[in-house]
């Protein structure tokens, strides 16, 4: 077999730039999260929260089908990829899993669950999973949308001689909202 000599820091570089990095980065102090969070309170979303709004952020229309409003949500157009993944045919299932989103943003309890998309085989489960993770790519690289990291958090629990149960638990709020922490 012949080996090829490929440069892998230049493929992943061509991608990635130093001031990318620090436009989509941010590193601070809890007081200057609290200070941020006063500036921009829309940071402390939770993940539903984000996807319901990244989907409603693509548009929607609505129509009238056997005497039932559908709604038809644009972001499975795939407009940004020239519809090579746009799903046809299934707006009332898709109405079902935005309104699952829609309610765990909202706090009515769907968000503690895990979502499950099923169906035969070709029914667009995998093509929905990749809208929403390219979807999620795309939408967590915009300047209005940010994303908060705690370096040293999970560090710090565990010198605090905390158990690995204990420390899943603690850390368990915070994957939910920032905004825990500050309560």
């Amino acid at each position: 077999m012949a080996k090829s000599n490929v440069d892998i820091h230049g493929l992943i570089s061509q991608y990635q730039t130093e001031e990318k990095f620090r436009d989509l980065t941010w590193r601070g102090t809890f007081g200057d999260y609290v200070n941020l969070i006063k500036d921009h309170p829309e940071i402390t979303r939770t993940a539903f929260q984000r996807v319901y709004d990244m989907i409603m952020g693509y548009g929607s229309t609505e129509y009238v089908e056997f005497k039932k409003k559908v709604t038809h949500y644009k972001f499975f157009d795939d407009e940004t990829n020239d519809g090579k993944d746009a799903i046809y045919g299934l707006d009332i299932a898709l109405m079902k899993l935005v309104n699952a989103f829609r309610s765990a943003a909202e706090g009515y309890g769907t968000e503690r669950r895990v979502i499950l998309l099923h169906g035969p085989v070709g029914s667009s489960k995998s093509t929905i999973a990749r809208l929403l993770k390219h979807g999620l790519e795309a939408y967590s690289k915009q300047k209005r949308v940010l994303f908060i990291l705690f370096h040293g958090l999970t560090r710090g629990l565990k010198n605090m001689g905390s158990s690995e149960k204990e420390l899943k638990s603690s850390l368990a709020p915070c994957m939910k909202s920032p905004c825990i922490l500050s309560l």
